[in-house]
């Protein structure tokens, strides 16, 4: 894989400090631990400037189960995005300072706190008055309501901000990165989701994506199979066959330098990972287990929107929470990925406003 991460964002393009929205997740869980240990390092502060969209009195309370030296962390209550202030970890009260926390419990008011949070974060990067959202773990089951009916912060992003066409999800580390054709589907609904279409759209948005926001030039593209054993041949399933191997074989005639399909237990087991600027699996837990196994602190990216968001590569934690036992190594590394990604956008526009004359 072409290696284009990075430790911390490069602050060569430009001179402008971006505005991250965090938005607080489940107060329940782990989100504002991780949160708080991310943005307690001096550095954070100098390359970006962060929003926590959760409430002050509630950041208070998590701070007091931390390390003593955390609890006197100097949060600045704002009321509106754009008084927020550079050199400083901004609050804004999306919630009530009476919203019950409960560590470790799944309670209706924890996914009321945490959609309050979502919804006031995403409508200031529609308006404009943040650069890019970073997303703290939600409790999918909670959260759902009228005004919430989705399986994950990707399916609600795609929603709001693009269609489902377009949006591809990512998990990037220093190892690998990976997408999936299927994101948050039941495994017993996988094969009809499984299409010719599908495959290619989403083999066009991670090439284009590779380009833009990763700066590889000429990716290559690695696809998994399905069934095991890529299908023996459609002894095992017919999907590589009639669905698989059609898409790829479009996608390479389209300039896209896609490989496979491949085994996928094979394929992670021999370490062919390291090859690939990018794998695309068909199902969530055949990449995300691979995944995570060799690096709990990556990232997960929603690619293919206007917008950029980043979240951490885990959940609520709830067995952790309040215990200040959470490694904050994923958010701190959302928070980079957010800055990075903004950062190659905007020097892909500068090169496009400067073309060489030929």
């Amino acid at each position: 894989m072409e290696n284009t991460e990075k430790h911390h964002p490069n602050n060569s393009v430009s001179k402008h400090i971006p505005i991250i929205a965090i938005t607080s997740g489940d107060p329940n869980g782990v989100g504002y631990e991780v949160i708080l240990k991310a943005v307690s390092d001096p550095h954070i502060c100098e390359i970006c400037t962060p929003i926590i969209y959760g409430n002050m009195h509630i950041a208070r309370l998590h701070l007091h189960t931390l390390d003593e030296e955390m609890q006197n962390m100097q949060l600045n209550l704002i009321s509106k995005a754009t008084d927020c202030q550079k050199n400083k970890v901004n609050i804004i009260n999306c919630y009530a300072d009476d919203t019950p926390v409960k560590f470790s419990e799944n309670t209706a008011e924890a996914g009321r706190a945490s959609l309050m949070a979502l919804t006031r974060a995403t409508d200031d990067l529609k308006a404009g008055m943040v650069d890019a959202i970073v997303t703290a773990p939600i409790n999918k089951r909670n959260i759902q309501s009228e005004k919430f009916q989705f399986s994950g912060h990707t399916e609600y992003l795609t929603h709001k901000f693009g269609n489902e066409e377009d949006s591809l999800m990512m998990m990037v580390s220093d190892m690998m990165r990976v997408a999936l054709v299927c994101n948050h589907v039941p495994i017993s609904q996988v094969p009809q989701h499984i299409t010719e279409e599908k495959i290619l759209s989403k083999l066009n948005t991670l090439n284009r994506t590779l380009q833009n926001d990763f700066l590889v030039r000429k990716p290559r593209i690695a696809v998994l199979a399905l069934n095991p054993h890529a299908g023996d041949g459609g002894l095992l399933g017919q999907e590589e066959q009639d669905v698989i191997i059609p898409a790829i074989k479009k996608a390479c005639e389209q300039g896209i330098m896609a490989f496979g399909p491949y085994s996928a237990d094979g394929f992670f087991g021999a370490g062919k990972y390291s090859s690939f600027d990018a794998i695309l699996g068909m199902y969530h837990d055949q990449t995300l287990i691979p995944f995570k196994s060799l690096d709990m602190a990556g990232v997960n990216f929603t690619a293919g929107l206007g917008i950029v968001r980043t979240s951490p590569d885990h959940g609520t934690a709830y067995e952790l929470a309040g215990k200040n036992q959470a490694d904050p190594a994923s958010m701190r590394n959302a928070l980079y990925l957010a800055i990075d990604i903004l950062r190659t956008r905007q020097q892909n526009e500068l090169l496009k406003q400067n073309p060489l004359e030929i």
